[in-house]
């Protein structure tokens, strides 16, 4: 096993701003004798096969330079290719857009993150595996379908330059193409097979989405179970008055919307959907749910 680290940098994270900072951060941590190999990312899905690349060499020390996408394209590189029970660790230089899974720990997530890598402090966090027809995919932060990930698949295609303003467009363009589906499921021992329609389902490592907007307050990485958040079929009126709460949690007070710990979730919904992954969006069909308790070592 390589004692150096591998960090890739997501040139394009935080509308170019990663390209910015990202030699000044790395400096930071030569300056104090740390050993760190260095690739950027060629484009979207890059850092997958970069980092399984760089597994298959013995690294198992990662650094995310960029955002919430770029460790989620790490972790599944890594998750993807590996054999064994070899545990890997991850740091962030959060110089992104989201950056919403270090929120859980910090409001200073660059700041903390260049801290823990520099004091080697780091603790063991969950992930959340989604088993689909051709495959698996790992999450760190969040799952979602319905109208979450609905908003994201637009901003993604069209407004993602614009950062903050750019998901509120989404947002505001989704609410008035509103669809309430129903995605049939049952979480752990539930006999029966929920097929209420819904505005949207969120299944959660961490709190925050988008960086900002506190879709589940309960969530916790490091707890062994996936926080599920549902919503029900809200109108457009009604959602528009509720949006602001979002961002502060108390939306989880709607008579519509309730929250439940799970540890699996099976999936019987026969066609492929939207699933936002940790900010990006794939289109799957959906199998099944699982968390894996302490699955990584974060830096934080």
């Amino acid at each position: 096993m390589k004692e150096r680290f591998f960090a890739i940098v997501n040139p394009a994270a935080g509308g170019g701003r990663s390209a910015r900072l990202a030699g000044p951060a790395l400096a930071r941590l030569r300056e104090r004798s740390m050993l760190v190999d260095v690739v950027e990312s060629p484009g979207p899905g890059g850092a997958v096969q970069i980092a399984r690349e760089a597994y298959m060499q013995g690294y198992r020390r990662f650094i995310a330079v960029g955002g919430d996408g770029t460790a989620h394209e790490i972790l599944n590189g890594v998750f993807l290719s590996r054999s064994g029970s070899e545990r890997i660790s991850l740091g962030f230089l959060p110089l992104g857009t989201g950056n919403s899974f270090l929120r859980d720990f910090t409001n200073d997530g660059a700041e903390a993150s260049l801290k823990a890598l520099l004091a080697g402090h780091k603790r063991a966090v969950d992930l959340i595996r989604l088993a689909h027809a051709n495959g698996e995919i790992y999450s760190l932060n969040l799952l979602s379908i319905g109208f979450t990930a609905d908003v994201a698949a637009l901003t993604n295609r069209y407004f993602k330059p614009l950062g903050h303003l750019g998901y509120l467009l989404g947002v505001f363009l989704r609410v008035a193409q509103l669809r309430r589906r129903p995605f049939a499921l049952r979480c752990d021992d539930d006999k029966d097979w929920n097929e209420e329609r819904c505005l949207f389902l969120s299944f959660n490592n961490s709190k925050y989405t988008g960086g900002t907007m506190l879709i589940a307050p309960d969530a916790n990485p490091t707890d062994g179970l996936i926080e599920f958040v549902r919503w029900g079929p809200i109108g457009r009126v009604g959602l528009l008055r509720m949006l602001p709460k979002l961002y502060d949690g108390t939306h989880l007070a709607h008579p519509l919307a309730s929250r439940r710990a799970v540890r699996h979730v099976e999936f019987n919904v026969p066609v492929p959907v939207d699933v936002m992954i940790d900010g990006e969006v794939a289109t799957l069909e959906c199998r099944a749910l699982d968390v894996i308790p302490a699955a990584v070592d974060i830096y934080i």
